[in-house]
């Protein structure tokens, strides 16, 4: 036996031009992992943290306590919101490309999450997003047109061109503004979730990070709060492999599940079947339910893959395999709904593509209004003066004297 400490270096399973291998992947059975009452305690659900709740089996069958048993209309809605969020970030991509746009981030591979999490949430929660979780600003009514003339900076941009593209907000659909700081919104969620608790609310709050933001301290700090002060908060840690070029094994997860990172603290852990939208809604709903009748907060790992770029500035080409989001065990989410609900007499490959049809002329519709408040290259351009307001509830006289003697250079005085 060697008695030497060795350093351990996180290493990928496969590197660009070998064979994907998701070996480290630990996958349960459709339909085998239990579903325990909303208030069990946490040392009797540990299990939940190292199994994977999945609904969706290989032939897209529904099985097991977690199946929600969605109509045929839910199925639909549900489909309609991922297909119209992938749409979309095909869309914006190729603005980017051309140059019409300076960022962009897609969220493919990725859709159920924010759906499936949507549908499972009441509109009086308080959601804390990621920057891959534009589909939830699309659910909670924010308009496609909107969210293009955010990317664009533009007279109609959200933000009054202050924020990086795709950091979207919405007062009215109680969504947080993105943050580039990834792991800032973890305590602001539990804060704000604890504020409800006070006021004797119902309401709850959910946010999520990626597998890389657990190793940073913001998200322990939220943690220790979230289990100390029993807030009705949903923490959601979205696994999708790869911090930007980082393997989730750089966070440890190759020793031990990220849904188990608040057992300690007595947080209860689910893993979840990222790509299976049945799974993720049903597992957001359990973690709701609790929290709403005071069970605290629910730590939710949801296992998927990052099918395109970390963002139009990454290639990934130069850290993993060309061709490993085609073999990922836990396939397309998009795909996997559409061939639940073919099984199940509600869709058909005919019906699919006539929606694509529709929501690519929606999407079209709306770039062709988004571009008359301005590009990147044509006005109408943002007024400057708008760098003054929402600064103080009472304009300072510097700040009302630096605002004269803006609009004094612009009338050449």
């Amino acid at each position: 036996m060697n008695s030497k400490s060795r350093l351990q270096i996180p290493r990928p399973t496969a590197r660009p031009g070998e064979k994907p291998d998701f070996s480290y992947l630990d996958l349960s059975p459709a339909g085998s992992i239990d579903k325990p009452p909303i208030d069990a305690r946490t040392r009797d659900i540990e299990h939940l943290s190292g199994g994977l709740v999945r609904v969706l089996d290989e032939d897209h069958s529904a099985k097991g306590a977690w199946n929600p048993n969605f109509d045929a209309n839910q199925l639909q809605v549900g489909l309609r919101w991922m297909l119209l969020n992938r749409v979309f970030d095909e869309r914006m991509w190729q603005i980017q490309r051309q140059g019409r746009i300076s960022f962009y981030m897609q969220a493919t591979g990725e859709e159920a999450v924010s759906i499936a999490q949507g549908m499972a949430l009441r509109p009086g929660d308080m959601c804390f997003p990621s920057y891959r979780n534009q589909g939830l600003f699309m659910y909670r009514g924010v308009k496609l047109v909107d969210m293009m003339c955010q990317c664009l900076s533009n007279t109609r941009d959200m933000c009054q061109g202050r924020q990086l593209p795709i950091m979207y907000h919405t007062k009215t659909g109680n969504v947080f503004s993105v943050s580039g700081n990834l792991g800032t919104q973890y305590p602001h969620a539990v804060g704000w979730a604890m504020a409800s608790a006070i006021k004797g609310e119902d309401h709850i709050a959910a946010s999520w990070v990626g597998d890389g933001t657990t190793a940073e301290a913001d998200f322990h700090h939220a943690l220790t709060f979230a289990a100390v002060y029993q807030a009705p908060v949903i923490l959601n840690v979205v696994n999708n492999q790869w911090a930007i070029s980082t393997f989730q094994g750089t966070a440890a997860g190759q020793r031990r599940a990220f849904a188990a990172r608040g057992l300690g603290l007595g947080i209860p852990g689910i893993r979840v079947d990222g790509n299976d939208f049945l799974a993720v809604y049903s597992a957001s709903l359990w973690a709701a339910d609790r929290a709403r009748r005071g069970g605290g907060p629910t730590l939710i790992e949801l296992v998927t893959y990052r099918g395109g770029p970390h963002s139009t500035s990454d290639d990934p080409s130069k850290y993993r395999p060309k061709d490993e989001w085609l073999s990922f065990p836990l396939g397309d989410p998009i795909e996997r709904l559409k061939q639940h609900m073919i099984a199940e007499g509600h869709w058909s490959d005919a019906r699919h593509e006539s929606l694509v049809d529709e929501l690519r002329t929606e999407v079209t519709a709306a770039w062709k209004e988004a571009q008359k408040h301005g590009t990147m290259t044509e006005g109408p351009w943002l007024d400057p003066a708008t760098m003054f307001d929402d600064v103080f509830a009472e304009a300072p006289r510097n700040l009302d004297s630096q605002r004269r003697r803006m609009l004094e250079v612009e009338r050449g005085e």
